[in-house]
């Protein structure tokens, strides 16, 4: 597999994006709302983002390459926070993975603005 990596800068920019995100510490990491529900973190001294997956769409991101996109080895993991290395993960996988955890967190009508292409 191809590698690549995303700069902090990047993902923040891309997570960001969004219709009516808001930018908020999380702990250690910084946190991408919507809605007031976190659907991706970042941790830029460690180049890892977590994102917001439901079961099916953690299993199919995570079928690729788990040195890439892996679930996180905790209990949240099961609840489909899922990992991605950013020194290793592809710009367009980034994006898709992005975009499905905001769409499944979002309200619909703000997730439907992004699926359509509008927003």
């Amino acid at each position: 597999m191809f590698s690549s990596m995303v700069k902090n800068e990047q993902f923040i920019a891309l997570a960001s994006v969004f219709p009516e995100v808001s930018v908020e510490p999380h702990f250690e990491t910084i946190s991408f709302r919507v809605n007031k529900k976190i659907f991706a973190t970042i941790n830029p001294p460690e180049r890892r983002a977590c994102v917001k997956f439901d079961a099916l769409q953690q299993d199919l991101f995570c079928s690729f390459d788990r040195s890439v996109i892996y679930p996180v080895p905790n209990k949240w993991g099961t609840h489909g926070w899922t990992n991605i290395n950013l020194k290793k993960v592809q710009l367009r996988t980034l994006k898709d993975a992005l975009k499905t955890a905001y769409c499944l967190t979002a309200p619909r009508k703000l997730a439907a603005q992004v699926d359509a292409g509008l927003a």
